[in-house]
């Protein structure tokens, strides 16, 4: 093995191995939190966009009881929370975390496993306070878990900590989901009951294929055939996997249909499957009826900004992707009124539906000006390197499509396969490049097939894309 190879090894080793054995014998607090099974530790590299970005997603997913997941979700919030500065929102939700652990396991003792990460970020966090003797109180209180439930080996993570890792790096970049599956399929192992650590696992491992060019095997489809056998009331999980029927010409609009009227009673979560319905039913049944059940819903909870999100996402597919001529002023009408509502509700990360209405404007007849307007502040906003991507990838289409100018559109795809950020927006930038470049027919091509020459010459592993 070349010496790149078994560095590659060792850090992916380094990863899965509990992170006491990675230090002999720490005698600073520093060193000793360093080596704790704790968001702090798990290199979890949050950009603010992407802080803002993943606190909004928590937030959507609701409080309701029985969400095994509950005490995780605060976990990870106070970890956001902290990283965005907000120190007494984070002790607030690394308190709430352990309160919802202690009431999800009543019937286990008081103190258990699943406190380890808990108590791990209350020490990091005291520490960062200035507060030492604290700090050390949680230090103590880590240890005196690990010493009552030890794990088989000591190369090995408790079950509990693996899971919460593990559904933890699902929320981040593809290579984390697909560390998140490994780590699951080990407290499988050891603890095979647990529904929800074999459901999440599965969704884990579709979710590191989104944006993949090929089709998930059949062994996958069996996969999660069988989670939704163990976990019939998962709703998300149902809909997950009636889509994958249909990526295989599958007809299940009669199941969608099912499905959606189970979803409409259920309490409102991004759990709970309801995006993934209306997806479902843009591929599989018709538009109008994802706009019809996204209506159906908010009816029901005509405050809930969720829903808001998923009916302005229909209207916005409606508009967007229309090919039987214009789409009527109404539809228009609504849609705008719902995205400048979701703008509003999700101020710290609305970039997205920003773009979305700048893109439904530019769909109408006499709204290419408020399009226009729209572009002209983002390109002028001070925005992360993967938002910037994503914008010019966006802006770039506009100009192709919306106001022919196809010379300034290539520009900007350059501008966003030029950012170093891995991501959909690149690849498909990229794409535009080549396929013009191929083609031979504009202007340009000499100098586009230089920049991709230059593109491929400085090429090197990106970091996590922008979700």
């Amino acid at each position: 093995m070349n010496p790149e190879a078994e560095a590659a090894t060792r850090a992916e080793t380094d990863f899965y191995r509990p992170r006491s054995n990675m230090s002999a014998a720490p005698s600073s607090v520093e060193s000793r939190l360093e080596v704790l099974e704790s968001h702090f530790t798990w290199d979890l590299d949050l950009s603010r966009a992407n802080s803002l970005h993943l606190r909004d997603k928590l937030m959507d997913i609701g409080t309701e009881e029985g969400n095994m997941w509950l005490g995780h979700i605060y976990n990870l919030q106070g970890y956001i929370h902290h990283q965005l500065g907000l120190v007494q929102e984070a002790l607030q939700f690394f308190t709430r975390a352990a309160e919802t652990f202690h009431q999800i396991r009543t019937s286990d003792s008081d103190e258990g496993p699943w406190l380890v990460v808990n108590y791990g970020n209350l020490a990091w966090l005291y520490h960062h306070l200035g507060d030492q003797a604290q700090s050390e109180s949680y230090l103590s209180k880590v240890n005196a878990l690990k010493t009552k439930h030890p794990t088989p080996s000591q190369d090995q993570l408790h079950p509990e900590v693996g899971a919460e890792k593990a559904w933890t790096l699902m929320k981040f970049s593809k290579d984390k989901k697909l560390l998140a599956v490994d780590l699951f399929e080990k407290a499988i192992k050891m603890q095979p009951d647990r529904v929800e650590w074999c459901t999440s696992q599965v969704l884990a491992l579709v979710s590191a294929h989104k944006h993949s060019d090929t089709a998930l095997d059949d062994e996958i489809l069996d996969k999660m055939k069988i989670a939704k056998e163990r976990d019939p009331e998962n709703l998300y999980l149902a809909v997950r996997y009636l889509s994958l029927r249909a990526d295989k010409e599958e007809d299940v609009k009669d199941e969608a249909r099912e499905l959606a009227a189970k979803i409409l009673v259920n309490p409102v979560s991004s759990y709970n499957g309801m995006k993934a319905i209306l997806r479902l039913y843009r591929r599989s049944v018709s538009d109008d009826e994802a706009i019809d059940l996204a209506e159906e819903a908010l009816l029901q909870h005509p405050d809930n900004r969720y829903l808001k999100r998923c009916a302005a996402l229909c209207y916005k597919w409606k508009i967007v992707f229309y090919k039987d001529g214009a789409v009527n002023q109404s539809t228009i009408d609504r849609a705008v009124s719902l995205l400048k509502e979701v703008i509003h509700l999700y101020p710290d990360s609305s970039l997205v539906k920003e773009l979305d209405l700048a893109n439904v404007y530019a769909k109408s007849n006499h709204s290419l000006p408020e399009a226009k307007e729209i572009y002209k502040k983002l390109l002028q906003r001070d925005l992360e390197p993967a938002e910037r991507q994503m914008l010019y990838h966006q802006y770039a289409k506009y100009l192709h499509y919306d106001v022919e100018h196809y010379n300034k559109s290539l520009k900007y795809h350059m501008k966003a396969a030029e950012i170093p950020h891995e991501s959909f927006y690149r690849t498909n930038s990229i794409k535009v490049l080549e396929n013009t470049r191929r083609r031979g027919r504009n202007r340009m091509c000499g100098e586009i097939g230089v920049f991709l020459e230059n593109l491929e010459e400085s090429s090197q592993p990106a970091s996590a894309g922008y979700q």
